[in-house]
């Protein structure tokens, strides 16, 4: 269900394998509950979450003061957030910022509409991968739920895999969903911590055209990213 990538006194940074509940599903039980049972945590605080599909970096608090903190950061988005995703679509444009506000769409679903009241923002790069495939490093600065599945449908190149905003005959034909949280970056008590972790499972995250390709996105809080309005 997940791996411990580092664990620090106030705080622990896991990464959820794709297909995983943040919530309790039925009878299973939820993420947290089962980091906390595997580690002997008596507690644990979420201050975000991921989604069933996406796969990737989390962190959670150990203490609520710690968890009072990052989730106050999360809240007033200066916790830095770094996504990659793939897709079999060629999109509207090559880099830039997608903006929107987001509204219900037909069985749970969301869209992007020309709004600008809350508006979910999204700063991404991309480059291509061969084979009609195009990979893309996405930056939300706001944590609307669906924000970048539906960013990336609005480019006109919705996540590979995504069986709610892709098509899904070929949904049916993916390994997973390739939606991958690959970098945090955050000030806590007057110290940066920063993380990057590679996805390890989907045969396109784990081919050599890909692997080669994130030689550019490496420390992705370094690279240049467009200013916002």
């Amino acid at each position: 269900m997940y791996k411990v990538i580092s664990d620090h006194k106030g705080f622990i940074i896991v990464s959820k394998d794709p297909g995983v509940s943040f919530h309790k599903d039925g009878n299973s039980k939820g993420l947290p509950a089962v980091i906390r049972e595997d580690l002997g945590i008596g507690t644990l605080y979420s201050v975000h979450r991921l989604d069933r599909m996406t796969s990737g970096l989390l962190v959670f608090a150990k203490t609520p003061g710690v968890a009072k903190e990052l989730s106050d950061q999360f809240r007033c988005r200066t916790v830095e957030k770094y996504y990659l995703a793939i897709s079999d679509r060629k999109s509207s444009k090559k880099q830039g910022t997608i903006t929107g506000d987001m509204e219900k769409s037909r069985r749970g679903t969301w869209k992007l509409s020309r709004g600008r009241h809350d508006p979910a923002i999204t700063s991404f790069f991309s480059c291509a991968l061969g084979e009609g495939l195009r990979l893309y490093l996405l930056r939300p600065y706001t944590g609307k739920t669906h924000q970048l599945r539906v960013a990336m449908k609005s480019l006109g190149a919705p996540v590979l895999g995504d069986c709610i905003y892709a098509k899904k005959e070929m949904c049916r034909e993916c390994d997973r969903g390739y939606l991958h949280s690959y970098g945090l970056r955050f000030d806590l008590r007057g110290k940066i911590y920063e993380f990057e972790n590679m996805p390890d499972s989907g045969e396109h995250f784990l081919s050599d055209t890909f692997l080669s390709n994130m030689s550019k996105y490496r420390n992705p809080w370094l690279m240049k990213w467009p200013q916002l309005k």
